[in-house]
């Protein structure tokens, strides 16, 4: 879409999955208002994550799509239909430009289905430059943005690409959420440590959330530790029993988990997509990395945000909790 063409009325992103990676497409949806105040903006995510496109104000419609539940029963009759279903409500609208900045051969799919008006067009990552190279085949126009950039920026630099602007706006998430309110919460100020991860290898050794738990205790702050499935809940608990001032928190819809960590003084968190949305909500962040680069998929705060964002560690090496408490304090102090 070159600079000179008439500016899109409507867009179509398409970032399917996973928390982390929606919440890093976050600034595209920012830039897009910015340069369009007038075109009506939608997104495709997958029915776990839509509540987060929800919070950004400058979003028109959140399409659900269900491609991890459907794909385990592809054959079933009820799939099927909730399949010509998704593609009707796809279809509702023609878009002129359908922006797929996942890079997945699902994502391209998706982007197969969408309906362009007479001008629009398909665009996402050049072959050499996607995920999964067989994508560039669903689309008009594939752009070759570097993979050595952090996500939040390749997404930018893809849509500024494909619209015809230079990638040179503030970086801003554009989500905010009031503070969760509820009776199960401490009185005082609470740090929220999010503990769980898909991954082995992306956890923080238990010994060492105990050595912050107690440091954080000594300047005034409960923990609060928030669980999904069934052994995260028990890992935390085990985890609660060894600290002075903890509290479990019961099941949150993203939402509610979004407003625990906009009141929080202070968040903690493994290589989880929490972690980086706490970083997009301007909170005061410490990422921890043992099994990914944070080079490339870091916690990444908005030029705006008077908090800070801190990564530490890297494949194999997790961070001493020394370093994470010293990093801790610098932020609440």
């Amino acid at each position: 879409m070159p600079a000179h063409s008439v500016p899109p009325r409507a867009i179509l992103l398409v970032k399917t999955s996973s928390l982390g990676d929606v919440v890093h497409n976050l600034p595209v949806l920012s830039d897009l208002r910015r340069k369009f105040p007038d075109a009506a903006i939608d997104w495709v995510v997958e029915e776990s994550f839509a509540e987060i496109p929800a919070l950004h104000p400058a979003l028109r419609r959140v399409i659900p799509v269900a491609l991890r539940r459907w794909r385990k029963a592809l054959w079933s009759a009820i799939i099927w239909r909730e399949l010509a279903a998704f593609r009707r409500d796809l279809q509702r609208q023609d878009y002129d430009l359908v922006l797929d900045t996942q890079g997945l051969v699902k994502s391209g799919l998706v982007v197969s289905q969408a309906r362009l008006s007479a001008h629009g067009q398909r665009c996402g990552y050049a072959a050499e430059a996607a995920r999964e190279p067989l994508a560039a085949r669903f689309y008009d126009a594939g752009f070759a943005i570097p993979k050595n950039l952090h996500a939040v920026e390749r997404n930018r630099c893809l849509a500024a690409a494909a619209c015809g602007y230079l990638p040179n706006l503030p970086l801003e998430y554009g989500i905010a959420t009031a503070s969760l309110t509820a009776s199960w919460l401490p009185p005082d100020p609470y740090a929220v440590l999010l503990i769980a991860t898909s991954r082995a290898d992306k956890q923080w050794p238990d010994h060492h959330w105990l050595e912050l738990a107690a440091a954080l205790a000594q300047r005034g702050l409960s923990c609060v530790l928030p669980s999904g499935t069934h052994a995260e809940r028990e890992h935390a608990q085990r985890l609660a029993q060894g600290m002075s001032r903890a509290v479990l928190a019961p099941a949150l819809s993203i939402t509610d988990l979004a407003g625990l960590c906009s009141g929080a003084r202070l968040v903690v968190g493994v290589d989880t997509g929490l972690t980086h949305l706490a970083a997009a909500l301007g909170r005061p962040t410490v990422a921890l990395f043992c099994g990914s680069d944070p080079q490339l998929t870091g916690v990444y705060a908005a030029e705006s945000s008077t908090s800070r964002a801190v990564n530490l560690g890297m494949p194999g090496v997790a961070p001493t909790a020394a370093d994470v408490i010293a990093a801790a304090v610098q932020l609440i102090d």
